[in-house]
């Protein structure tokens, strides 16, 4: 949040989605997975990464942009148009 914040990008943490981010006009949701870290919860180990079932339901029925990405880079590219 803070290295958008200090390219001049508006950013907000979200109950529904991990990022709404306003740049130039327009804006993004990302939903931020990190593929490395593990978790507990009862008894059971998942993976951060995975992605919930409400979020895949919202990636197919979402009409408007929506990505889940893994890394600063990828939401510049997003952002920028380079992706």
């Amino acid at each position: 949040m803070e290295a958008l914040r200090k390219l001049g990008a508006s950013v907000m943490y979200t109950d529904q989605v991990d990022l709404v981010v306003g740049w130039k006009g327009q804006n993004y949701l990302f939903e931020v997975k990190d593929p490395e870290k593990l978790y507990l919860k009862d008894g059971v180990t998942y993976r951060k990464g995975a992605i919930k079932p409400a979020q895949s339901k919202l990636r197919s029925t979402w009409l408007g942009q929506y990505d889940i990405v893994t890394s600063l880079e990828q939401i510049l590219e997003i952002i920028n148009g380079t992706r």
